[in-house]
């Protein structure tokens, strides 16, 4: 703890307000409210008892304002002439905060919002409304358990409330700029990284104009969080860059950036001295900042120079002056509510970072994508089994417009949706994709100059883009294309009609099985196309030049380098792979569904279903422990047989994730990373014909109906060769017969889990139902009737609720087939 403050050094001319409260219960930035998706008994919030309190310099004197022994306060704002405060509240006795607030002398308490919503993190705008982040929008953070908020402003008196983001994940820490924009932390991750894009992002109050304040395009292990702007300071701003996962309440390092060079400067930042518990920095002047650090107030200097200010006998938030200030500049609103639609243009799409080698003309399209928002979640991270490590979330084919000779584009958007791009080639092939989202608010019109451009440069002078010489276009529907592609009813009906008749269990044509047999998580096709390496996503096992690389996407890909462009699979059904002809319509159906980022599910019912095993030890995750009667015969009989080669290479049981010897998160549980491998246990046991797994096949000698073939000679190791696509297909005979003991312990034990499997059904199986908590946040939102009962549900179907789900938000059409 630094030494106390001398009393020249305390002279800020005003008291200063903090809240004291317990942390809450999880180390995630975000996860200190709302209960978890597993278990709705358990609050993520701290323990009971808190206050607000006013702490006197002069008299070195803490006295309370507001306090509750049972309840908690939360994100004081003092108003601009000093006489109230905006604050979060949690009443003693109940579990969601709402928004409050109180004359500065204790009088006049006065609650503004009200429902079983957390409301926290207000702010004062110039205009005498508010602004704050809510979880009234009904979501689930992408890739773990608590529920998440987003940006959303009301009258003074709490009225009006209109949510203000799309955002499909959290958004936090609203301030005010001097120009009068909103700045605030957003994270997001729109088929790229999960944990490296927590960046700082501005928007309009009335939530137009959207766009990176610093570091979208640079991905970090820190988040940037609590940004205020420096007094005295353009374009500079101080917050916290903590860690994703293991920051409570947001304690991280205190860090200036300057972004007088443009929102992608690196140069631009500087760590403020060398503490790590710093928190809730609130300028005092341009070079010194009240901070909270464990239960104490500390002053700290733009030097890096600390002193103590207060300590208490409780953890402390949120010092700020009680002090008028200036109300800063207020924006009149650009957003007309009769509209249900924004226009977008874009300038030139030749224009940008890595866009070296794309022809001019050769753009013909823009395939316009949108995000959509999680329901509920059950993982810990990862996207399994949404997808195999390329995506978190679904997403939604609007259709495209065109692009002019010039490379221009001017077309209507849906508002309030999280739009992402594609530029499409003659051959409607994705030359590139955005990997972020833009919001346009109803009646709004933005613009970009081209494809991920530098930031600093300013549109061509004198050239008005052919596209803005007309109407803006309408978005032109794909026909007979579903919305949101779902891997076993779009992709697999194709696969069955061209593929599978070389490609199955009896006939594995160069090693690949493409039927829709189900292996613990996915198809076998499903995971033998990943295997193959016959899909492009940007997501693999290492990408240069990050540190602690767990492959994910990161974004600002080269052209053609991803999804319909650059997948083999393309290659595969053009009429040149051994004469295999696909009709146009299902050309563009895998064309889009590689565009979507290769789902394997298209509903958020999939998530805590249908997994045999799973990347994490907790349920919903895992079914089917390894303490099963089956799995204990089997394991050693594998370990027998096929130990002496692949000790480490081979899973032992249908639930073994160990990859040994290798540094993979999450194992083989295709979450962050893309370990696909041979011997997976994605590809060698078949749930659905267990006799037909290769685990079994592989080894089995030819004349038994195996693959097997040749003596086994001296054990030698066989290693893991992840992300490598496999060679030719050979192996020596284990096993000369069917009954042979080992194989058959083998074979009970793929049977128990396919049995396990028919029990617990997969989002894909008839009789499929969603888990309860699923169904139970659906009829909190209001998607399902107050009377329906999720403990004892009547069926539903989870793709058709999904679309009432998202139509809370704004109507998603036609639907997804």
């Amino acid at each position: 703890m630094p030494q106390p403050a001398r009393p020249e050094d305390l002279d800020f001319g005003g008291e200063i307000l903090f809240a004291e409260r317990h942390p809450g219960r999880d180390a995630h930035y975000y996860a200190n409210f709302g209960y978890s998706s597993t278990d709705e008994s358990y609050w993520f919030h701290g323990e009971e008892g808190g206050r607000l309190a006013i702490y006197d310099p002069k008299t070195r004197q803490a006295r309370t304002l507001i306090s509750d022994d049972k309840g908690a306060f939360r994100d004081p704002r003092v108003s601009y002439d000093a006489k109230k405060v905006l604050f979060s509240y949690r009443k003693g006795g109940t579990h969601h905060y709402n928004l409050y607030e109180i004359n500065i002398d204790g009088s006049g308490l006065k609650q503004l919002t009200f429902g079983d919503w957390d409301d926290i993190e207000p702010c004062y705008l110039p205009d005498g409304d508010i602004i704050f982040c809510s979880t009234r929008c009904k979501r689930y953070v992408l890739c773990f358990i608590s529920p998440v908020p987003v940006l959303f402003r009301c009258k003074a008196d709490g009225s009006d409330i209109r949510q203000l983001s799309s955002g499909a994940n959290v958004e936090n820490t609203p301030a005010v700029l001097p120009d009068g924009r909103i700045l605030y932390t957003r994270w997001e991750y729109v088929n790229r990284a999960t944990v490296r894009f927590h960046q700082l992002w501005v928007m309009n109050p009335d939530g137009t104009g959207a766009t990176t304040y610093f570091g979208n395009m640079h991905p970090t292990s820190s988040v940037s969080i609590d940004a205020r702007p420096v007094p005295g300071k353009e374009g500079m701003a101080v917050f916290i860059a903590c860690s994703h996962g293991h920051s409570t309440e947001h304690a991280g390092r205190l860090t200036m950036v300057n972004t007088v060079n443009g929102p992608d400067d690196l140069s631009q930042l500087k760590t403020v001295g060398a503490r790590k518990g710093v928190r809730d920095p609130h300028p005092v002047s341009s070079s010194s900042f009240l901070t909270a650090e464990g239960n104490a107030i500390v002053l700290v200097t733009d030097k890096g120079q600390a002193s103590l200010v207060f300590k208490s006998n409780m953890m402390v938030h949120e010092p700020q002056l009680i002090k008028p200030r200036e109300r800063e500049r207020i924006l009149p609103p650009r957003v007309d509510w009769s509209k249900k639609t924004g226009t977008l243009l874009l300038t030139n799409a030749y224009i940008g970072r890595k866009m070296k080698g794309v022809a001019p003309g050769s753009i013909k399209k823009l395939l316009v994508m949108e995000q959509l928002p999680k329901p509920v979640n059950f993982t810990g991270g990862g996207s399994t089994p949404l997808a195999h490590g390329g995506k978190w979330t679904i997403n939604r084919i609007l259709g495209t417009v065109p692009v002019e000779p010039d490379g221009s584009a001017s077309f209507e958007v849906p508002a309030r949706r999280s739009i992402y791009l594609g530029i499409l080639d003659e051959n409607d092939l994705s030359v590139k994709q955005m990997r972020s989202f833009i919001t346009v608010m109803p009646g709004e019109n933005a613009s970009c100059i081209g494809c991920h451009e530098k930031r600093t440069m300013a549109p061509p002078k004198g050239v008005k883009p052919l596209a803005a010489r007309r109407a803006p276009s309408k978005i032109e529907p794909i026909a007979r294309i579903p919305e949101i592609f779902d891997f076993p009813r779009d992709i697999q009906p194709i696969l069955d009609r061209r593929c599978v008749s070389c490609h199955k269990a009896e006939k594995r044509e160069g090693g690949v099985n493409l039927t829709g047999d189900r292996g613990p998580t996915y198809s076998l096709s499903y995971y033998n196309l990943m295997l193959y390496q016959q899909i492009k996503d940007g997501a693999g096992i290492k990408w240069p030049g990050i540190k602690d690389s767990w492959g994910e996407p990161v974004g600002n890909d080269a052209p053609y380098k991803t999804f319909s462009s650059a997948a083999p699979l393309m290659k595969k059904i053009d009429g040149s792979h051994h004469d295999v002809e696909l009709t146009a319509h299902e050309r563009t159906m895998i064309r889009l569904w590689l565009d979507s980022a290769t789902p394997y599910a298209g509903t958020y019912a999939c998530y805590g279903t249908g997994q045999i095993g799973g990347p994490f030890g907790r349920k919903p995750n895992r079914e089917m422990a390894d303490g099963w009667p089956s799995t204990g015969p089997a394991s050693q009989a594998i370990a027998k047989r096929c130990g002496s080669c692949h000790a480490t290479s081979l899973p032992i049981s249908v639930t073994d994730l160990r990859i040994q010897g290798h540094k993979v998160r999450q194992g083989d549980g295709g979450g962050f990373q893309r370990p696909t491998f041979r011997t997976s246990r994605h590809n060698i046991f078949n749930l659905t014909h267990p006799e037909k797994s290769l685990a079994l096949m592989a080894v089995l000698a030819k004349t038994s109906g195996g693959y097997a073939k040749g003596k086994l000679a001296a054990p030698k190791k066989v290693p893991i060769r992840l992300g490598k696509k496999p060679g030719p297909f050979v192996h020596p005979v284990v096993f000369e017969r069917e009954d042979d003991p080992d194989y058959q312990k083998i074979l009970a034990h793929i049977r128990a889990a396919g049995q396990r499997l028919d029990t617990i059904k997969r989002f894909d199986m008839p009789g499929f139902m969603p888990r309860y908590e699923y169904l139970r946040e659906m009829k909190r939102y209001g998607v399902l009737p107050a009377d329906f009962n999720p403990k004892n549900p009547s069926p539903v179907d989870p793709y058709r609720l999904d679309l009432k789900y998202f139509d809370l938000f704004y109507p998603i059409g036609k639907g997804s087939g």
